[in-house]
């Protein structure tokens, strides 16, 4: 069997979903709160971001892979508007209902899948736009994942993947000193779960820097691929267009 990376862990690639899952399942509930307070409130100004950059227009079709709470999901609704159409999906199912409950008690009645981002249940260039935030680096087969999402995407529609990344080398003894001992402290404190944030923390380390990030995405079938760093490489948006 083929081994991958759980963190800092190795484990069979049969037995990281589960794991993820299980990490997910824990934290559903506490999940924003956690994001505010990780994150400062930055989290949302980089979410912002992502939306008001996007070319997104009324009438698009929008597919929100590991969409969660429902973050992006929500600001993708409001920029299509009611001609447009707009998915929220995970693979997690706490994750998910949570997100969707969320949307419902803000009048909001999206249609919503419990899915694989490496096998999505959707037609070939379907959407416009595929956005994916702080949901690429759980996933086993990263490669395979992107290709699913330039399938799904028509010619010229773009990927968005909004993800952390490889910090700027004068933060990083800050930035590991708060990975890895604040964050377990604030996830025992706040959701009740401190091995769940290291695994996250781990999982940022493990995760493709800037460059290797868009030469994946170029090897995936994406014809142009550009990426923006915020908060000093904290996190990166990438964009790809299929050609």
């Amino acid at each position: 069997m083929s081994k991958t990376h759980f963190g800092f862990k190795s484990v069979e690639e049969t037995e990281k979903a589960g794991k993820v899952a299980e990490v997910f399942h824990s934290v559903a509930q506490k999940y924003d709160v956690m994001n505010d307070l990780m994150s400062g409130g930055l989290h949302r100004v980089w979410k912002h971001f992502t939306l008001t950059t996007s070319g997104v227009r009324p009438g698009d079709k929008v597919l929100d892979i590991a969409g969660g709470t429902g973050d992006l999901a929500r600001g993708w609704a409001k920029r299509v508007g009611k001609s447009g159409e707009v998915w929220l999906t995970d693979i997690n199912s706490s994750m998910l209902t949570v997100g969707r409950d969320r949307l419902l008690d803000e009048g909001m009645m999206l249609p919503v899948s419990l899915a694989d981002a490496e096998k999505l249940p959707f037609p070939d260039n379907y959407f416009d736009a595929v956005s994916v935030a702080f949901g690429l680096r759980n996933m086993t087969h990263k490669d395979a994942a992107l290709k699913e999402m330039c399938r799904v995407l028509k010619p010229g529609g773009k990927l968005f993947v909004l993800e952390f990344s490889k910090v700027w080398k004068p933060l990083s003894p800050f930035y590991d000193f708060y990975s890895f001992k604040a964050l377990p402290v604030m996830g025992k404190l706040v959701a009740g779960d401190a091995d769940s944030y290291q695994y996250l923390a781990e999982s940022i380390r493990m995760h493709p820097d800037q460059e290797t990030l868009k030469q994946m995405m170029l090897e995936a079938g994406f014809g142009r691929v550009d990426y923006h760093n915020m908060t000093g490489g904290v996190v990166a948006l990438h964009k790809g267009v299929k050609f």
